[in-house]
């Protein structure tokens, strides 16, 4: 049996679960989550190599509508980039929500002439299952999907359905990665990206967008990764809210982190943070560029 190969784009608006997908078909963290919206910034490259297979998912960015700031910009920018590099795409939607944003989702999907699988998520939530099979009935008018199929992510129900629905739908073609391979970024953008989850989960729901992780240096031993990183905001009111009472929350979110790093790397973690402000930085190109979040397509 010949090897397969395809480039798999995960699809869909804000907080439906694309990130916790991608991280159970790889049973560990490659992208970072959390229950509140705009947490996905960049192209995650996961690469899953299995027998006879070599999967390539894009967990591009959820599309944000009516948000005018840069950073928003560069974020649908790179969602409708990945649309065009990929062989598939697997759109989420949140059980039985379908409103503007899947509408418009939808309407660049139509435009691409790409085969679209439709991933109905968060299954394990429905109170009535039987609603189910006449929501899938109605959905299918809407456009010729390649599938469409009903999961959990976080329980993990039905992925090995939808992961035969991909391997079905790959061309026959060679490796371009090394087998080994889970991702193409660095420790110091998983790093940056764990305290980033840390501080969106402890924070309010408008604070944790106007923020961003700088991971300066990192002193790496046998049984010691120290690192040095810094959490920019935007003004020095929110400096003060991220440091929080007598620095309670810096505190905090260090701890977590620590925690989880610990656990990745399988050694003692000393982490060293603190807090700066960059005025404005989430609605200046060349500030976000400087962060590795501009786009040059």
């Amino acid at each position: 049996m010949e090897n397969k190969f395809g480039f798999v784009s995960l699809s869909g608006r804000t907080n439906v679960g694309k990130s916790t997908l991608l991280n159970a078909f790889f049973q560990k963290k490659i992208a970072i989550t959390s229950r509140k919206p705009q947490t996905t910034r960049n192209r995650i490259l996961g690469i899953l190599t299995e027998e006879k297979s070599q999967i390539v998912f894009l967990d591009t960015p959820g599309v944000h509508l009516g948000y005018k700031r840069q950073l928003n910009k560069v974020m649908n920018k790179i969602a409708s980039h990945c649309y065009e590099e990929v062989d598939l795409v697997l759109f989420l939607i949140d059980r039985f929500k379908w409103q503007k944003e899947e509408e418009n989702i939808l309407k660049s999907l139509k435009n691409l002439n790409k085969p679209v699988v439709l991933v109905i998520n968060k299954i394990d939530r429905l109170r009535d299952k039987t609603r189910l099979l006449a929501f899938i009935k109605d959905i299918s008018e809407k456009f010729n999907f390649l599938s469409i199929v009903p999961i959990s992510a976080l329980k993990k129900d039905n992925l090995m359905e939808l992961k035969s629905v991909i391997l079905n739908n790959l061309e026959i073609g060679p490796y371009h990665f090394p087998e080994d391979s889970l991702t193409e970024f660095s420790d110091n953008f998983f790093i940056s990206e764990i305290i980033r989850e840390k501080a969106i989960n402890r924070l309010g729901d408008e604070l944790p967008y106007r923020l961003n992780v700088v991971i300066e240096k990192i002193d790496d031993s046998k049984k010691l990764k120290t690192i040095y990183a810094a959490v920019i905001t935007e003004s020095q009111s929110q400096k003060g809210i991220i440091l929080g009472k007598q620095g309670s929350m810096i505190k905090a979110i260090g701890t977590a982190a620590r925690k989880e790093l610990e656990k990745e790397f399988s050694k003692k973690v000393n982490l060293q943070l603190w807090v700066k402000a960059n005025k404005n930085w989430t609605n200046d190109i060349n500030k976000l560029k400087k962060f590795g979040l501009g786009v040059d397509f």
